[in-house]
């Protein structure tokens, strides 16, 4: 587990942790770095991984001083029942507080972010907001995110370096999983293994980003990890005027594709267009059992709106789609069997207006016995 805070004035980089309040009988250590950005400095940025810790434990911790305010987190079930959160373009508008509202009553066990956090576009105050605003769900649970086109903060001829505020912000276990950039990873919740790949990295054949998927597939055995989820920002199926054309999304698409259906994985979530909609499984543009089903979860809140136009006629293998701000929840009962929800916000509840059971391609015999020759069962 990495915890990570930012503090004004210096901090030791430390964490005391323990299974009951006020008694922290273990501690870890970690680092401290700071970014510049045109004129602005950050503040202190603390790093810390503990653990091991037990599965489906609740823990206590202080960060930097034992004095300082005590936070809780739960651990992930192991390996199933497990639940996801999946939300992507946040902000911290009042739409997005309805949504972490809703989903803090779901009794998620973790938050997949497809990209477009902040919504700081190169004000780098509005990432101290944004710490503060999330927290309360974030120190609770882990958040696991992918970089989207707002955070990439380049300005042509003044400052050429992309994702600097998110790099340092936002430290994901990239190392640990033998990835070269914190833009693409992946990591093991239960039985679900998930990639977070990156939109605005190189993802051509041969890329470094596209060689580290081929390498970590080959890890992953489908028989302990019966579940493999994908994440990117920039959806490669979309029937919405929102976002057509975007290499990220169509270049994507032809250059990993492949990979993806070969490997089986199981559903691939996006954000980056403001609105929700669900493909069944498709591969090549066409329905296939034995593809991913695609969704789109872009309305966590922010400021520029909703998606309101989609293409019509909706093509056939758009399951359901709709402009509203929700968020959705996969909860993987078993190895076999899983259950997708998308719920919209509407005043004080959040509405589940649409719903499908999945099951496990790893579980599939036709699906299984008909994977590509060149990657075998533990792929």
């Amino acid at each position: 587990m990495r915890i990570s805070w930012t503090t004004l004035f210096p901090t030791p980089a430390i964490v005391y942790y323990g299974t009951s309040s006020g008694n922290y009988s273990l501690s870890a250590k970690g680092s401290t770095n700071m970014y510049h950005y045109l004129r602005y400095t950050s503040g202190e940025i603390h790093d810390v991984v503990i653990g091991p810790l037990n599965p489906d434990t609740l823990y206590y911790y202080r960060c930097g001083i034992k004095f300082s305010p005590e936070f809780t987190f739960k651990t992930l079930p192991s390996p199933f029942p497990i639940k996801f959160a999946v939300v992507g373009d946040l902000g911290q508008t009042q739409r997005t507080s309805s949504t972490l509202e809703h989903i803090e009553k779901s009794n998620y066990d973790l938050l997949l972010l497809p990209g477009d956090l902040s919504y700081a576009d190169m004000y780098q105050p509005r990432w101290d907001t944004f710490g503060h605003f999330v927290e309360p769900l974030a120190s609770k649970r882990p958040w696991m995110v992918t970089e989207g086109n707002h955070e990439r903060e380049r300005i042509r001829g003044i400052y050429r370096k992309s994702f600097t505020s998110y790099n340092a912000r936002w430290v994901m276990p990239y190392e640990e999983c033998g990835s070269p950039s914190n833009l693409y990873y992946s990591f093991k919740a239960g039985g679900v293994h998930v990639l977070m790949l990156g939109s605005y990295a190189n993802f051509e054949p041969g890329s470094n980003q596209y060689r580290w998927l081929q390498a970590d597939l080959r890890k992953v055995d489908r028989r302990t990890t019966p579940w493999l989820i994908a994440v990117v920002h920039a959806p490669w199926y979309n029937s919405n005027e929102a976002h057509q054309g975007e290499y990220a999304s169509f270049g994507m698409k032809k250059a990993m594709e492949d990979v993806l259906y070969r490997a089986r994985v199981d559903v691939v979530f996006a954000g980056h267009v403001h609105a929700y909609e669900r493909f069944v499984r498709v591969y090549k543009d066409q329905a296939n059992e034995c593809g991913p089903v695609y969704i789109t979860s872009g309305a966590g809140g922010n400021h520029e709106g909703l998606a309101l136009r989609f293409l019509e006629p909706q093509p056939k293998i758009s399951a359901f789609r709709e402009a509203n701000f929700g968020h959705g929840q996969l909860s993987v009962l078993n190895a076999t069997h899983a259950v997708w929800t998308w719920h919209r916000n509407k005043e004080d509840i959040a509405v589940a207006s649409d719903n499908v059971v999945l099951r496990s391609l790893a579980t599939v015999p036709t699906c299984y016995k008909s994977r590509i020759h060149g990657l075998n069962w533990n792929t």
